[in-house]
Formats: structure tokens, sequence, C-alpha cells
């Protein structure tokens, strides 16, 4: 029997709006690397959709920079545990997204279980649009997603890039680009944190030769910019994702 080949993972980490910055650095990237797996995590679960139905980052800039993205955040009085944003027009914006593109390649969504705090990944055709709003559902900012009998938040809780997915999906050669790398010092960041170190550890990362890592070179701006859209910022993100992504494929 012959031995399977490389199969090469494009993971795509979770980061709010500077998921933007995925956008330009798919743009420098598509025509140099060709992904036979896509994976991702929350906002990033959205980028990797598209690519992986083979969405062009023209397509995929007109997404982010559409003015319709200020609507994502927009604040409503609920229970708290209901989430503080209206989730209406985000999951519209998703399922049109999931209606949009079908995977021609194979595709991993991460999405964390509750009570258990548990990840989980969802692959390939079992992915519906409720499984890439599950993966979106930031706690306090979305509510969770029923898929059949229990309840899923954000796929980056646990952790922003899931590359232990990738492997999981036969993956030996493994590009993350990881938005969160950077993201600014904080209040919300440092509660994020120390929520981190007393939650269940998810799978542990490969941390072999075969992965390669892409953050942003410098800080994308504060955490404000993350949650509420701002078209001069997508720009700027996507322009620096461009140029970083350039100069990681220089020889």
């Amino acid at each position: 029997m012959p031995l399977a080949g490389p199969k090469n993972a494009l993971v795509l980490s979770a980061g709010g709006a500077f998921a933007a910055y995925q956008v330009g650095a798919w743009e420098a990237l598509a025509g140099r690397f060709r992904p036979d797996v896509v994976v991702a995590a929350s906002a990033g679960s959205l980028n990797a959709w598209a690519i992986a139905g083979g969405a062009s980052a023209r397509d995929l800039a007109e997404l982010w920079l559409d003015p319709a993205g200020a609507a994502l955040a927009a604040i409503r009085l609920r229970l708290p545990w209901r989430g503080v944003f209206d989730p209406a027009p985000l999951h519209a914006r998703i399922e049109a997204l999931w209606n949009a593109y079908r995977p021609r390649v194979e595709i991993g969504i991460v999405a964390v279980e509750l009570p258990a705090l548990r990840p989980r990944l969802f692959r390939n055709g079992e992915i519906t649009w409720r499984h890439l709003a599950a993966s979106c559902a930031v706690p306090f900012g979305y509510p969770p997603i029923r898929l059949a009998s229990r309840w899923y938040v954000d796929g980056g809780l646990l952790g922003a890039l899931p590359l232990w997915a990738a492997r999981e999906m036969g993956a030996n050669e493994i590009l993350g680009i990881d938005v969160f790398d950077r993201a600014p010092s904080s209040p919300l960041r440092a509660v994020v944190r120390a929520a981190r170190n007393l939650l269940p550890r998810p799978p542990r990362a490969p941390d072999d030769g075969n992965v390669r890592l892409l953050v942003p070179s410098r800080r994308l701006g504060p955490v404000r910019q993350a949650v509420f859209w701002n078209q001069e910022a997508v720009r700027r993100w996507i322009s620096l994702g461009r140029a970083d992504a350039e100069a990681l494929a220089e020889p």
C-alpha cells in the first residue's frame, strides 16, 4: 500500500475583528500555499469556511469591509449569560456565508462544549451555519448555540489557535495565522488569561518543526477595535497581514 503524501493545513485563530488580518495574509499566501485542510476557531472559522469554499481574497476583503459589520456588536439589555450583543445580525451574516460556499478541501471548526468546557472538532459535511455560529459565540457577548443535545460557545475560549485540531485531521505540515498573539495588554485580556489557567487544558499543540506561525509584526490596536467594527482599522489590518505574509514567504 503506498504511503500517504504530505497533508498541508492552514489554521486560523480566534481574534474578533482582528481576524481581518488573516484576509490580507491569505491574499499573499494563496498563490504559494495550497492547504489540504483548513482549521479554525471563532472569527477565524468564518474566514476558514470561505477559503475552504474557494473564496478569493477580494471576496473576503469585501465581506470584512462591508459597513453592515457595524451592526454585529449592537448592545442590547438582556440577562448577561444570554449575551450583551444582539445575535441576529451576526447569525444572518454567518448563515449567508455558509450558503454562499461549499468546502472544496477538508475543513474543521472548533467549538467548546458546555458545561464540560471540552473543545470539540466538527468536520466537513457535519458543519452547518449553526456550528460556525457556535464557534463565534463569545461568552457574555453572544448566547450559546445548541447543537443536537449540547450547548457550545466560542472555539477560542480554551486556546486561540487550534493547531491540535489540524494534527487530529491528519495534517503533517501546518501554517498557523494567530492574530491573538499580538493582542494588546488590557484588563480584559488579563481576565481571559486568568480564566484559562483555571479552565481545562485543550489538547496539546504539536511542537515539531513542521509548524510555521505567522503573527502580526506590530500591535493591531486596542481591544475595543476587536469588538466594534471600524472600516479604517480593517483596511489597516488587511494591509499588514498582506505585508507580513509576503515577508514570511521570502526566501
